[in-house]
């Protein structure tokens, strides 16, 4: 059996049927609220702040998927996710269950520095401090050898359903809502943007790849690089349609956060829209060269098609 805990977000639901779809049909699914994916899904609602659920949650299963995210919420982060974190690992150890760790970025430095999977951790901001700690905490339990585990880490989302992220908010729905689009801080600026289907295809394979365990990975982005000028652009073509936007210098983010939880949520965040952010994933390409990465074409086709539902 392969669970996926904090199985109803995006990466959640897209690795659920990745799974289904390539590797098996026993997938449990766990969240505070568990709902089934598949139709062949069990299902277990746990809150894995509590020790003792996590350790149920994870009973009986081969891999275990740590998928979960909360709230941008600073002060919810540090009260829970080193606490759950630390659960996940206890109940892998005991249950002898191997867990894939799905990571993000913010524990880089936010700068014009090439990210690769030896990138020291530099975080800016208590957001990136606590997923620096959650990064260190199990990296100290593989090379200790007490836990067969693998960190999979993705950079800024995009894409379809559920997916949330910045590029999402104010490019994409904003050209749902037919309102100006907005990119942050600079347009002339390299993104790497990563295409959720992808990311969560990419750590089931990783999942399901005994000797990739033991290390981190870089999830794939398509290696056209783009600016969010370009970008638009870009989805200018696909739609038919040539769409305007705006920048939003830093100040104005400054102003907001004065009069919007989610504005000051942001602010730690904002020092990579101002430099280019080149993810390395030649790791990944190199060890899984068959795998077929979705373009930002075929991406921003896929949401147009959607939206259009």
């Amino acid at each position: 059996m392969q669970t996926i805990l904090g199985a109803n977000g995006q990466i959640g639901e897209e690795l659920a049927r990745e799974l289904k779809r390539n590797y098996t049909s026993d997938i449990r699914i766990v969240s505070r609220k568990a709902a089934k994916v598949n139709d062949t899904d069990t299902v277990f609602s746990a809150d894995l702040s509590d020790r003792e659920k996590a350790i149920e949650a994870v009973k009986g299963s081969e891999v275990a998927y740590f998928t979960l995210g909360l709230p941008m919420d600073t002060e919810l982060w540090e009260k829970q996710f080193l606490l759950i974190l630390k659960n996940v690992i206890d109940a892998c150890i005991i249950n002898k269950t191997k867990l894939v760790f799905f990571d993000n970025t913010y524990m880089y430095p936010q700068n014009s520095q090439i990210l690769t999977e030896q990138t020291q951790f530099s975080p800016v901001g208590r957001k990136g401090k606590i997923r620096e700690k959650m990064a260190n905490m199990l990296l100290k339990e593989m090379e200790a050898g007490t836990i067969e585990a693998v960190i999979c880490r993705a950079p800024e989302f995009y894409g379809p359903g559920k997916t949330q992220s910045i590029t999402n908010s104010l490019i994409f729905n904003a050209i749902k809502e037919d309102k100006k689009l907005k990119v942050p801080l600079r347009e002339d600026k390299i993104r790497s943007l990563i295409w959720t289907p992808d990311a969560s295809r990419a750590t089931a394979l990783i999942g399901n790849t005994p000797d990739a365990f033991g290390q981190t990975w870089h999830l794939p982005v398509d290696h056209h690089k783009l600016t969010y000028q370009e970008f638009i652009a870009l989805a200018s073509q696909v739609y038919g349609q040539e769409f305007r936007y705006s920048v939003i210098p830093k100040f104005a983010f400054k102003i907001g956060a004065l009069f919007n939880k989610n504005a000051k949520e942001l602010q730690e965040l904002l020092p990579r829209y101002e430099y280019d952010n080149i993810f390395d994933d030649s790791k990944f390409r190199k060890r899984f060269p068959e795998f077929q990465v979705t373009t930002y074409r075929q991406g921003i086709e896929q949401i147009k098609k959607e939206q259009k539902k």
